[in-house]
């Protein structure tokens, strides 16, 4: 009897190691065909799930209450299981190399655990090679087994899209990929079990390691040549927004559209593949020219606001802005790499008290990464300016009537006339009236509404 058949049977446990954006929603969809395993070193998390509370808000609360989901820290029940899923994060460092750090840890604790006649299963994105040339031998060692004949490897990089529900790991099509064709079988028959949208049997591991490092690669140069756009727009005060509208008429037109590009897949899968070729002898041009622009687009929306406020006659230093959104993407609790903190850092270097308003960010791990309580919407009072960075659901709500009582009574907060048009000249703007300083970076509200409105708006 093959192991798959073992897992249908219940003779044999699937086991998550990793319960995060991308480990719990797995974890959860196993759960309903076969008897699961969900492990993760953060304890604090797994009593959460534990009573039924589902912090990423990936599946919810009551699906988390529901689940049969064996939730535990104790890395020795592992044990118990014989088909192993790792998804556990791969970030970069400072320098942007690959943090390999969580990978290997979980290779190290899987390995101790690991019992012969298993298969493991790696999602985490990395380049092609970190497989079988790191997780391997860390798994060999720690668990005095040698692979390929007391144990066999796969990888299945994950797709799931946090904060989307129509993207699930039901609904996307799941490249899978094993050390032999044996082991390619049973990986592709177990996650057919919750794929309805099938599988898709790559030729090698290193093949499908390769094809999910550029795919966030692909996404990430086209978003930098929307933010390239958008800069090169803006200085012709042409509105992006409607010239993506008009070249989109085109069948085959590809709708992108400009933004900050955070997170923990787009934003940090291409230096995975770039460092991959400069260990190969090959130095990147297009990927890293793209990551560039889409890393510098934080300081330039910073940038672009404090002009405006130039333009509104409002003196910088000590001027109060408020910022809606702080999470990498909209209807997502997760904060982790997000550019919206380079805005934030940008504006305090000029002085500016900067409030944040985020109902979803993830309260403890935003004071964890970036030391930031957030504000609730009825604390956000005599603003000289308000910024839109996400375009969460919720904030969707918000009428420009609701924004305007953001705003100081007097909006006015003159500078000393020679200093402000020194300013002005050396950025090469016009002074305006008095406005509301309105930064709408991802469209929220219609431009000409926020304009007739009297809002001072601009978005990328």
């Amino acid at each position: 009897m093959s192991l798959y058949e073992k897992i249908v049977n219940g003779e044999e446990k699937v086991s998550l190691i990793g319960l995060g954006y991308v480990g719990m929603p797995i974890a959860v969809s196993f759960a309903k065909q076969v008897d699961v395993i969900g492990f993760d070193v953060n304890t604090e998390k797994i009593e959460l799930y534990k009573k039924g509370i589902d912090p990423t808000r990936e599946v919810g609360d009551e699906v988390i209450s529901n689940t049969t989901v064996e939730f535990t820290s104790d890395e020795k029940r592992l044990r118990e299981a014989k088909f192993h899923i790792v998804a556990v994060p791969t970030p970069v460092k400072e320098d942007r190399t690959p943090d390999l750090t969580p990978l290997q840890s979980a290779s190290r604790t899987l390995g101790k655990n690991l019992t012969k006649g298993s298969i493991v299963v790696f999602e985490s994105t990395v380049y092609p090679g970190v497989t079988e040339d790191i997780c391997v031998p860390i798994l060999e060692k720690e668990s005095g087994l040698t692979y390929g004949i007391d144990f066999k490897v796969g990888y299945s990089p994950e797709r799931i899209n946090p904060g989307d529900k129509d993207h699930r790991l039901e609904t996307i099509i799941k490249v899978v990929a094993g050390m032999d064709q044996e082991t390619l079988d049973i990986v592709a028959k177990v996650y057919e079990l919750v794929v309805d949208a099938g599988v898709y049997r790559a030729e090698s591991i290193k093949v499908a390691e390769a094809a999910k490092v550029i795919e966030n690669s692909q996404r990430d140069i086209n978003i930098a040549f929307m933010n390239e756009l958008s800069i090169i727009f803006n200085k012709m005060d042409i509105d992006t927004k409607a010239v993506l509208d008009a070249a989109g008429t085109k069948w085959n037109f590809l709708k992108f559209s400009p933004g900050l590009v955070g997170g923990h897949c787009i934003g940090v899968d291409p230096y995975y593949l770039t460092y991959k070729a400069e260990q190969m002898g090959y130095y990147s041009q297009i990927i890293l020219s793209g990551r560039k622009i889409n890393d510098d687009m934080g300081k330039y929306v910073a940038e672009s606001i404090v002009k405006k406020m130039i333009k509104a006659n409002k003196q910088i230093n000590g001027s109060r802005v408020a910022i809606f959104g702080v999470t990498f993407k909209e209807n997502c609790p997760d904060v982790r790499n997000t550019k919206v903190i380079d805005v934030i850092n940008e504006l305090e270097e000029y002085g500016v008290d900067v409030k944040v308003v985020d109902p979803l960010a993830d309260k403890d791990d935003l004071w964890d990464e970036y030391r930031i309580n957030p504000s609730e919407v009825h604390e956000i009072k005599e603003m000289d300016a308000v910024i839109f960075a996400v375009p969460h659901d919720e904030f969707r709500s918000i009428s420009l009537e609701d924004v305007k009582k953001m705003y100081r009574a007097s909006v006015s907060k003159y500078m000393n006339y020679e200093v402000l048009n020194e300013i002005a000249a050396a950025s090469e703007i016009t002074i305006k009236d008095t406005n509301n300083v309105l930064m709408d970076i991802k469209g929220i509200f219609n431009r000409r509404e926020a304009e007739e409105a009297g809002f001072m708006y601009w978005r990328l």
